[in-house]
C-alpha cells in the first residue's frame, strides 16, 4: 500500500474542547483527526464551517471524511508543554463587558511536532492530495486550530507499507484503546550496565474527536494511547508497518 508521509509542527497550536469553561478555553493535547482533515481541507481549498449553510456536512469534511490517517507524536511521552494566555477582545460580543472589552484565556500547546501519515487510495482526490502535498502546493495556508497558529509541512515523502498480523507490538502512533486487549508483562524499567541506554515506560491517553455527527455537527470521540509500551493487538487490520515503524490508521 502506498502512503504519504510528512511532518506537521508548529510553535503553538489550539484545537479547542467544545465544552465551555467560564474562565479559560481549553485544548485537546493533539491535533486530532477531524482538525487534521480541515487542514488537509485548506490543502485543497475546501470549503470549511464558515461557508457550510445547509448541508449536513462542511465541504472539508465531506470530501475527506473517509481518508485514513495516522498521527505520531514527536516527542518522547506524548505530552507537549501547554501555557495560558491573555489576550483582549474588543469587538461583538464584548462590547457588552466592563469597559467594551473582554479578556480571553486560552491554553495554547507549544513547540508541537507530529509525523503524519495517510493511506493513499487510487481516487482522484487521494491523487490531487498527493500531489499538492509533494509540491507543497497549498490553496490556503494551513493552521494548527485556528489562524493564531501558522503550521509548518515539511519532510513531505512516499512510504510503501504492509499489513502488520503479529499478535504483539510497541506502536509508535496513536492508536485507538479499543483495538488492544491490553499490555504486555514485559518489564520496561529495567537499568542495565553504565553504558546502556534506560527505557522508562509512559503512557499518554487522552479522549480525542475522530468524526462529525451527522446532524449536530458535534464531535465524536474516542479514547486514544500513546505508549512505548508493547500492546496485546486485538484488531489488526487497521495497523501497518511503514518505514520500520508499526502505526495505527483510524
Amino acid at each position: 500500500m502506498e502512503i504519504l508521509k510528512f511532518t506537521l509542527s508548529g510553535r503553538t497550536a489550539f484545537f479547542k474542547i467544545p465544552e465551555v469553561n467560564s474562565y479559560v478555553y481549553f485544548s485537546y493535547g493533539h491535533i486530532h483527526k477531524v482538525s487534521l482533515l480541515g487542514l488537509l481541507g485548506a490543502v485543497m481549498g475546501y470549503g470549511g464551517y464558515n461557508s457550510q449553510g445547509e448541508k449536513e456536512y462542511p465541504e472539508f469534511y465531506e470530501k475527506l471524511k473517509d481518508i485514513k490517517i495516522s498521527i505520531m507524536p514527536k516527542n518522547t511521552n506524548g505530552s507537549f508543554s501547554k501555557k495560558i494566555q491573555f489576550f483582549n477582545n474588543s469587538v461583538g460580543y464584548a462590547s457588552n463587558e466592563e469597559g467594551g472589552n473582554l479578556i480571553v484565556k486560552e491554553q495554547w500547546l507549544e513547540d508541537v511536532e507530529w509525523d503524519i501519515f495517510i493511506k493513499i487510495e487510487d481516487t482522484d482526490i487521494h491523487k490531487e492530495l498527493k500531489e499538492r502535498m509533494k509540491n507543497y502546493n497549498f490553496e490556503y495556508t494551513v493552521y494548527l486550530g485556528k489562524n493564531d497558529h501558522l503550521a509548518t509541512i515539511n519532510n513531505v515523502e512516499i512510504f510503501q507499507g504492509e499489513n502488520f498480523l503479529e499478535d504483539e507490538s510497541e506502536i509508535n502512533s496513536l492508536f485507538m484503546k479499543e483495538h488492544i486487549e491490553g499490555f504486555s508483562e514485559e518489564e520496561f524499567n529495567v537499568l542495565g550496565s553504565e553504558n546502556d541506554e534506560i527505557k522508562y515506560d509512559h503512557k499518554y491517553e487522552e479522549k480525542l474527536p475522530l468524526s462529525l455527527q451527522n446532524i449536530s455537527n458535534q464531535y465524536e470521540v474516542e479514547s486514544l494511547i500513546f505508549t512505548n509500551k508493547k500492546c496485546i493487538l486485538k484488531n489488526k487490520n487497521n495497523f501497518v508497518k511503514v518505514n520500520n515503524q508499526i502505526i495505527e490508521f483510524y
